[in-house]
């Protein structure tokens, strides 16, 4: 019998939204992977396959002042942070890669931080 491995779902699910979702020059794309401890956020530009801007929980802007990296808040966190770094690029519109992820919990506490932030998507 087959075994059920929840991460190989997740990458068919990201797959199938990647070729729908594509980061231009204009519009990079917005992606976040979440572990088990820590989130992630990259702003790419697909045509180039540059990295444009990153912030995790584990970037040393971040490292002191959460308690935790696995929380909503740290996701929270993340999200300004991208959002601050991608404005000071002079990035303002992105697509949103959710990376096969549910859009809840720490992947939506993300995304709304990094919208009140000031990047439309």
């Amino acid at each position: 019998m087959p075994r059920f491995d929840r991460n190989e779902a997740r990458q068919k699910r990201h797959l199938r939204l990647r070729k729908r979702v594509v980061g231009t020059p204009e519009r990079p794309r917005l992606n976040v992977y979440r572990s088990l401890n820590h989130i992630y956020a990259q702003i790419i530009d697909d045509t180039v396959g540059h990295t444009l801007v990153a912030a995790s929980t584990l970037d040393p802007a971040l490292r002191g002042q959460l308690e935790s990296t696995s929380t909503i808040e740290a996701a929270r966190a993340v999200g300004e942070l991208v959002a601050k770094r991608a404005l000071d690029r002079g990035i303002k519109r992105v697509v949103f890669d959710r990376g096969g992820y549910e859009y809840a919990g720490r992947v939506a506490a993300l995304a709304d931080a990094a919208r009140e932030a000031g990047l439309d998507f």
